[in-house]
């Protein structure tokens, strides 16, 4: 094989592997090589997991040589955001009252992608238990863009696309409860994909039955998403809304074949009253045109009844307080002023205003099904923008083309909150640039439990961006 091995996408790698061009101890080698020499920069880990990997790797080679029974990602390295469970490996949720936290056992995820023979490399950063869509904490500092180290990498899973984007490693397990695997990969220019409900079993959640909430794979490509959804599909007894699930064949549909003739996709730019960049305008007519290029009727539809923030911050912040109130008592003087800001929001949240915002996540999710009855596909700008400054504040303002808007949350990233409540399959696929070189996301929303289609069209989307060679300097 010729050429850096950080460089190969996962699919690619475990062909080679397969093949016996490439050996595990040398992507592996690689990958650790490429991370410490960016962590200083980019800031992405909390954890490296330089000796333990080479030894799965070790092992991995010796069974390839063996001849032994290859796992569906036997050799290829993979990272895990630092707020699902690694056994034996520190998880500390991003909280400094956590940072010797080390779990007995594996997140279902987790074991499932060991099982199919991924190797974990290291543990990405996190905001305080994933609370919010800029990546710093006060145990690590802060986690810069993979493109510009003046911008930030989104959040909260920005570790976790930061070290897909820059070349470190193929494959990522994050997170997302309101947006935080597709917000940084709209950042960062990679596939941030929060499938559906109960698709991938989520063995930390709380609230099992009420959880909004997902383990999630991120990657550079549709075909490596579909490659990790293959390993971590499936029902598991833990969560309730994985049983009965089956597993389709999300790798074979991927194949980016055919077109989207036949398909209808519904289109808006923004709920009523936020704004978006020119650039994102004009980035987003473009995917559009692109979307209709590959036979796809468009048709736009009325956002109204999708200015959801005073909704998810009735239920996520409740939520939050209920499980953080406790250790905020005991440990605030280790805790962001973010995140104490973020507990306090809940304080006047009543019991009966907390059950009024569950009614209107069932309307909200009925009002997705009523579009996605006429259409095959939602589609929208992940972001409003390009990513924000490093030192952003989150309770700070938020610029677009040089006006100001006094929150970030449902000015930067008003159509990835919405999904997380209603339980629809939601991708942000990189769909270009701005003309400083940041990346633009487009996000497609597909139907209940379609997550296999909504592969297919992405895929397709992917080959006709042509993006894929572009890589940050």
């Amino acid at each position: 094989m010729n050429g850096d091995p950080c460089l190969l996408s996962a699919t690619e790698l475990r062909g080679l592997v397969a093949t016996k061009q490439i050996s595990p101890v040398e992507i592996v080698s690689a990958v650790l090589a490429r991370a410490e020499a960016l962590q200083g920069e980019l800031n992405c880990f909390i954890t490296i997991c330089g000796d333990e990997a080479l030894v799965a790797a070790r092992e991995a080679e010796r069974k390839v040589m063996a001849g032994e029974e290859l796992g569906l990602l036997h050799g290829i390295p993979v990272t895990v955001k630092d707020i699902v469970n690694t056994r034996g490996v520190k998880t500390t949720f991003g909280a400094v009252p956590y940072k010797d936290n080390v779990p007995t056992e594996d997140a279902v995820g987790v074991a499932r992608l060991r099982s199919a023979g991924a190797i974990l490399i290291g543990k990405t950063t996190t905001p305080e238990f994933g609370s919010k869509c800029l990546t710093d904490s006060p145990l690590f500092g802060r986690t810069r863009n993979a493109w510009s180290a003046k911008r930030s990498s989104g959040g909260s899973s920005g570790g976790a696309a930061v070290a897909v984007a820059s070349g470190i490693a193929p494959l990522a397990i994050a997170t997302d409860g309101g947006g935080s695997t597709r917000i940084p990969a709209a950042c960062n220019g990679v596939v941030g994909l929060k499938q559906s409900n109960g698709v991938i079993p989520h063995s930390q959640a709380l609230d099992a039955f009420g959880n909004q909430t997902y383990v999630t794979p991120t990657t550079r490509t549709v075909a490596d998403t579909a490659l990790m959804m293959q390993a971590m599909a499936g029902e598991d007894p833990i969560d309730p809304w994985s049983i009965g699930m089956p597993v389709p064949d999300f790798i074979g549909t991927a194949v980016p074949r055919g077109d989207l003739r036949g398909q209808r996709i519904l289109y808006c730019l923004t709920p009523p009253g936020r704004p978006a960049s020119a650039e994102v305008a004009a980035n987003f007519k473009a995917s559009l045109d692109r979307l209709a290029g590959l036979g796809a009727e468009l048709e736009e539809f009325s956002a109204d009844g999708f200015d959801i923030e005073p909704i998810w911050r009735a239920i996520n912040h409740t939520v939050w307080r209920t499980r953080f109130a406790k250790l905020a008592a005991e440990h605030g003087e280790e805790l962001s002023e973010a995140f104490l800001k973020q507990l306090a929001l809940a304080t006047e949240v009543s019991g009966v205003d907390y059950q009024e915002a569950m009614f209107a996540r069932t309307a909200l999710f009925r009002r997705v099904q009523s579009l996605l009855a006429r259409g095959h596909f939602l589609a929208m700008p992940t972001l409003t923008r390009t990513a924000l400054p490093i030192e952003q504040d989150l309770f700070g303002t938020i610029e677009i083309d040089g006006a100001h808007f006094d929150s970030v949350r449902p000015h930067w990233f008003p159509w990835t909150m919405p999904f997380n409540m209603t339980g629809h399959p939601a991708v942000s696929l990189p769909s270009g640039f701005a003309r400083d070189g940041l990346p633009i996301g487009l996000q497609l929303v597909g139907r209940f439990r379609d997550d296999a289609e909504l592969l297919r069209a992405s895929a397709l989307f992917e080959a006709a961006s042509g993006l894929l060679s572009r890589w940050p300097e």
